[in-house]
């Protein structure tokens, strides 16, 4: 293999042959990982090889020790680990430490991260320890270059996400603070170094905590960073004021004597710096004290509502800072760029958030200053002031009492409304999301009778106004639906009497299939989505007639396939499709067995648009959640559409390649099964094998697996005692799914662990409950198994509710399957009790829990004395 031809060919613009040197590149490192990841570190550290290629070449290496997935990476890690020689690595190593020094500053920046590939890897178990020391000494001694990138490396290593090693830096971490603040003092004078240097103190911050409980050391940190702060280079500036932002939110309990002489004076001064960045950080760092100060009051009321004494540290910052600082945010609040795209963080943007976090956490001290603002600025000629006031008025709508509040919303709410026919957009859409914020927080200053009215026209003429109001108007709209949506099934609400003239407004924007605007399309349909579902009894014939439109411009969206020539053509019908499928949805679930007279159409419909969408489509996600609508609403009647959706179901569930869709496909599995009960018996043969293909394959099955587990579960109890010839097979799986182990650290994995047990509780539920209709003998070569699994999750501390409640349910229907004592020793285990007791006099569980736990207790109190004893030991 040519390597340099083979990484030049990496870059080349030619997908193909961008694809076939990638290809064999993979090759090369499956055949001789040794020699391969040799090479490309000789390369990489050829001074005289052109840039691109020493490049190209870190890339590569990079490439070969990083993956998204957490066992694919740990899989990379171990060929490095245990198929390379040792002084094969140790020659890689030095030629990666020795590229630090490089000239190219790319193949500097290649080798940091590869350097920090391979720590990754080794400083956890101890394989590098000449690592660190060779940084500091590279930042203490070295040109330019190698201090720079040696610091580059400590950041690169320091923000690795990595359990592992962010559990060892801690003991590096008189080492990792010597380099960098060295590198980042005033004295200085090469500014790309002390800006890594900056960056790499901020990226370790988190390891040095023993270094900041020594008051001298945190005293000296603080000075080189309030120094950084003053530098006059605006990267340095902005690095230093996120340093500061993340030492508040990690040593909040230090800081108050900082605050006093430096942080108060220096954030307020960084906060009207004229550089962007420095400003929007200067900005933040009063965020992370709002909401660290937030986070404080809920931990202590906790503690205290707990009968606990030890209380965090509460310093009141933001109380006393607010008087100094809320008047420079609502001064930036008129800092608006007219042409900022809706995600652009500017800082306005930054100012308001800011704004809103004081409110809540000041409450009601904030109220007459900004009040003030609004009063002095709400008519101003400038529109940039009358945004900032509006803006500044919206921002506070959570925090203050709402009995403070309310005066003076029932005072603004006809300014506001008439504001939203301002000469400026800009103006009209702070006003919309400010009607939004009222709507959401204190929809009780609202009176229906006199504002609901003008209130809803003026949010449906800003959505048909202009596409830059339709996000704000929408969610205004939206936030109106559901508080004042009154009591679940009421026969009428505040809505009714508007609820024909909304959705004839809708569907008067959405009327033109591909003209207008994208955006306005999508946000008027999930409005009409909210006022269907938040719809009274009274308004439900206007829902039936209005699934006619929803329908009729489904199907006319079909023919539009054929005429698709270009990718935004599709984009823009598969846009469409899946709003007006989610419409649907909306009307199923809210009108429920009601929707049968249209039930036929439907899935005729729907049936014809699986039919036509292409490949890789994000149209059958949404058509497949109507389905499983239009079954939970049908139950068994649905059976009669089934010869002809389970073809399309099927190959959802074979789509391997596609693990939304397969996953999707998966739940709709469970919506039919439940709903069809025992008629889904002759579909579960396909569904069983599909399953467990999922299960085998080797993309998916892990992570979709408990989905598939509680699956399992739904068809055991839809199909009954049919379930027996399937229950070996499920059994295997379940016991296979019990042996896996969470890792020590690996908190990424948590949420899926417990899903998982979660999954096989349910499916072990599902099963018990199917075989307590007569078969019960076929559980008997499972219920050790399962006492096992109960034993090993009631000792596990790491547990959700919803996992403490489904044990509960398989101790209860378990007891219940075998109610003559063949279990009852089992059952008298100490560990079932002491479970059964912790879960009823928990006071974090709710009452579903503790009910379920007291009804588990009563079966197992039920159980005989005597009896066969289980098999467990």
């Amino acid at each position: 293999m040519d390597v340099n031809h083979v990484l030049e060919s990496t870059l080349s613009p030619d997908a193909s042959t961008r694809h076939n040197a990638e290809q064999q590149l993979l090759q090369a490192a499956e055949l001789d990982f040794s020699a391969y990841v040799s090479t490309l570190a000789h390369e990489l550290a050829n001074e005289q090889a052109q840039p691109h290629i020493r490049s190209a070449a870190g890339i590569a290496l990079k490439n070969s020790f990083s993956a998204r997935e957490y066992t694919r990476l740990r899989d990379l890690q171990l060929r490095w680990r245990d198929r390379v020689a040792a002084d094969i690595k140790t020659s890689v190593k030095d030629l990666a430490l020795r590229t630090l020094a490089s000239k190219d500053s790319r193949a500097g920046q290649s080798a940091a991260q590869f350097v920090a590939c391979i720590a990754a890897i080794e400083i956890p178990r101890n394989q590098w320890p000449e690592l660190m020391p060779a940084l500091v000494a590279n930042v203490g001694e070295g040109d330019d270059h190698l201090k720079q990138y040696s610091l580059v490396t400590i950041g690169y290593i320091c923000e690795s996400e990595d359990t592992e090693l962010r559990d060892s830096l801690v003991q590096h971490s008189n080492a990792i603070l010597t380099a960098v603040v060295q590198g980042a003092r005033k004295e200085e004078t090469n500014l790309d170094v002390r800006y890594a240097a900056i960056v790499a103190l901020s990226d370790s911050l988190e390891f040095v905590r023993t270094n900041f409980d020594n008051e001298g050391e945190r005293n000296y940190i603080m000075q080189v960073i309030c120094e950084a702060t003053q530098s006059g280079e605006s990267r340095i500036e902005s690095g230093a004021y996120g340093c500061l932002n993340r030492i508040m939110a990690l040593y909040y309990d230090k800081m108050r004597f900082y605050m006093e002489k430096a942080l108060f004076g220096l954030t307020i001064l960084g906060m009207k710096n004229q550089e962007e960045d420095v400003a929007k950080l200067a900005i933040e760092f009063w965020c992370t004290v709002c909401e660290e100060e937030l986070a404080i009051e809920d931990d202590n009321a906790l503690t205290q509502a707990e009968g606990g004494t030890e209380l965090r540290p509460y310093f009141n910052f933001s109380r006393v800072a607010a008087r100094e600082v809320v008047p420079v945010l609502l001064e930036l609040l008129a800092q608006q760029d007219e042409d900022a795209a809706d995600e652009e963080y500017n800082i306005s943007r930054a100012a308001y958030q800011c704004l809103q976090l004081f409110a809540q956490a000041v409450g009601n001290e904030i109220v007459q200053t900004v009040l003030g603002f609004v009063e002095q600025n709400l008519r101003h000629g400038d529109w940039h002031w009358r945004d900032a006031a509006v803006s500044a008025f919206g921002a506070i709508m959570e925090g203050p009492d709402e009995k403070m509040l309310e005066p003076l919303i029932k005072q603004a709410l006809p300014v506001l409304i008439q504001m939203m026919g301002d000469d400026s957009v800009q103006v009209k859409d702070s006003a919309a999301y400010t009607l939004g914020r009222i709507c959401e927080n204190v929809s009780d200053s609202i009176d229906p009778q006199t504002h609901l009215t003008p209130l809803v026209r003026s949010l449906f003429t800003g959505l048909s106004s202009n596409p830059k109001m339709a996000g704000s108007c929408c969610w205004a709209l939206m936030n109106l639906a559901d508080r004042f949506a009154g009591d679940a099934g009421a026969n009428v609400n505040p809505l009714s009497g508007h609820f024909q003239d909304s959705i004839t407004h809708i569907l008067s924007v959405t009327e033109s299939p591909t003209e207008g605007d994208a955006q306005l399309r999508m946000a008027a349909y999930e409005v009409l989505n909210a006022f269907v579902t938040n719809a009274a009894n009274d308004s439900l014939p206007i829902i039936a007639k209005l699934s006619d439109v929803i329908l009729q411009r489904l199907e006319n969206t079909i023919p539009m396939q054929q005429q698709i020539v270009s990718v935004d053509d599709r984009n823009v019908l598969e846009e469409i499709q899946t709003s007006l499928s989610s419409g649907l949805l909306a009307i199923i679930q809210r009108l429920e067995r009601e929707i049968k007279p249209q039930a036929d159409r439907i899935m005729h419909v729907l049936l014809q648009v699986l039919n036509s969408v292409g490949a890789k489509s994000s149209v059958p996600d949404t058509v497949f959640a109507t389905v499983g609508a239009l079954a939970n609403a049908l139950e068994d009647e649905f059976v009669k559409y089934m010869d002809s959706f389970a073809p399309f179901l099927y190959n959802a569930l074979g789509s391997q390649e596609e693990p939304a869709l397969c996953a999707m496909a998966i739940g709709l599995v469970s919506d039919v099964t439940r709903s069809l009960g025992e008629m889904s018996q002759p579909y579960c043969d396909a569904f069983m094998n599909y399953l467990l293909q999922i299960l085998s394959g080797p993309s998916n099955g892990n992570q979709l697996r408990p989905a598939i587990l509680q699956c399992f579960g739904d068809m055991a109890q839809a199909i009954g005692p049919h379930f027996e010839k399937y229950l070996s097979v499920v059994a295997q799986v379940l016991n296979q799914s019990s042996a896996m182990t969470l890792s020590d650290g690996a908190f990424e994995m948590f949420d899926y662990f417990v899903s998982l047990r979660e999954g096989i509780l349910d499916a072990w539920d599902g099963a018990i409950l199917a075989m307590k209709q007569g078969k019960a003998n076929s559980l008997r070569p499972h219920v050790d198994s399962i006492f096992k699994f109960l034993q090993l999750v009631g000792q596990d501390p790491n547990r959700s509710e919803a996992l403490v409640r489904a044990a509960m349910g398989v101790i209860g229907d378990l007891a219940e399957a075998f109610p003559n004592g063949e279990y009852g020793e089992a059952f008298r285990s100490e560990w079932i009790g002491q479970l059964i007791r912790e879960v009823r006099s928990s006071p974090e569980y709710a009452p579903r829990t503790k009910d379920t736990a007291r009804w588990a207790r009563e079966q197992v109190k039920r159980q005989p004395m005597g009896g066969q004893a289980s098999q467990m030991s």
